[in-house]
């Protein structure tokens, strides 16, 4: 889209001073104290479930892997939320949105794809664990062994970085607009993209080659566990072992659908279909809903997470009574 009063390469040559605008939601005043209220509110429960479960499994003195992993995820979706939440919870405090640094906003895009793509490679690493324990149970202790779960865990996070990092500097190596108001909460890839003053496709190669390893692949690496793991179950000719063996991956399948059912929806589509209000809803779901219903998912469905949470609590009663 050609843009009016655009310089060229202006955001190189005053990256140090240079502002975006982001919008927020200045354009529902009316329902600024409503959403600050339940933005706070989810942000806190957020904050407090996933803490509640790192927590209790670090406190457990004997970590099968995956609470090592999900303690991980934990930590995820505490940073996760970190990044995003209190800039959108600022923006709800102004009347017409709030400004954030050239710096600043793509600090926010590189933490935020980080986070994201480090949860993504991590679901691949939990659905394998699933994979393990289910279709090579006698072996599952010497292949998950904890400096391999480590190892692992750290190559999410490695990979995830490397990858955002490309995406990041891609992004904004690209020229702006000098209307540089972001109609959204948090500097998200497309609503950056979208200020971008180029009428050819290629700004959007570095974020499908980015969906491609950090979504894609992923998905399909999830896929092909599951699909061994279903092929192993119609062997099974006991229903309770089956019915046993499909209940230890419900939380996982719940967690692996919202996380890729919001993210597919956002960021594998052309600019064309670009929606600023709609993709606002999407990602005010996927920044602060998914994380909340992470820690209520797995704490219903993990028989290790009840268990640990029930110690904890019978302790506190006992150290009360003490």
């Amino acid at each position: 889209m050609p843009c009016e009063g655009f310089t060229e390469r202006d955001n190189m040559s005053t990256g140090a001073t240079m502002e975006f605008f982001l919008l927020g939601f200045s354009e529902l005043l009316c329902l600024r104290v409503l959403l600050f209220l339940i933005f706070l509110v989810v942000h806190l429960g957020t904050l407090a479930g996933n803490m509640m479960i790192f927590m209790a499994v670090v406190m457990e003195p004997s970590r099968p892997p995956m609470l090592f992993f999900l303690c991980q995820l934990s930590v995820i979706e505490v940073c996760y939320t970190l990044v995003i939440v209190p800039k959108a919870l600022l923006s709800l405090t102004v009347v017409n949105g709030s400004t954030i640094s050239f710096i600043g906003c793509a600090v926010q895009m590189h933490l935020f794809v980080t986070l994201g793509g480090a949860e993504c490679f991590l679901l691949v690493v939990m659905s394998y664990d699933r994979y393990v324990a289910i279709c090579q149970p006698l072996h599952y202790m010497a292949v998950m062994s904890e400096g391999f779960c480590l190892r692992l865990a750290v190559v999410c996070c490695l990979g995830a970085f490397a990858v955002a990092l490309g995406l990041t500097v891609s992004v904004f190596r690209l020229p702006f607009c000098q209307s540089r108001h972001i109609n959204h909460f948090f500097c998200d890839v497309p609503a950056v993209l979208h200020l971008a003053c180029t009428q050819s496709y290629t700004p959007e190669l570095s974020l499908l080659a980015a969906c491609i390893l950090l979504l894609l692949l992923p998905f399909l690496l999830i896929l092909t566990s599951y699909v061994c793991i279903a092929v192993a179950l119609l062997h099974v000719t006991s229903s309770v072992g089956k019915g046993k063996a499909f209940s230890t991956c419900v939380s996982h399948l719940a967690i692996t659908l919202l996380h890729y059912g919001c993210a597919t929806f956002i960021y594998i589509r052309p600019k064309s279909s670009y929606s600023p209000a709609r993709d606002k809803v999407v990602s005010l779901i996927y920044t602060n809903i998914t994380p909340l219903l992470y820690p209520l998912v797995y704490s219903l469905r993990n028989k290790e997470i009840r268990g640990i949470l029930r110690k904890m609590l019978r302790r506190k009663k006992i150290a009360q009574l003490n």
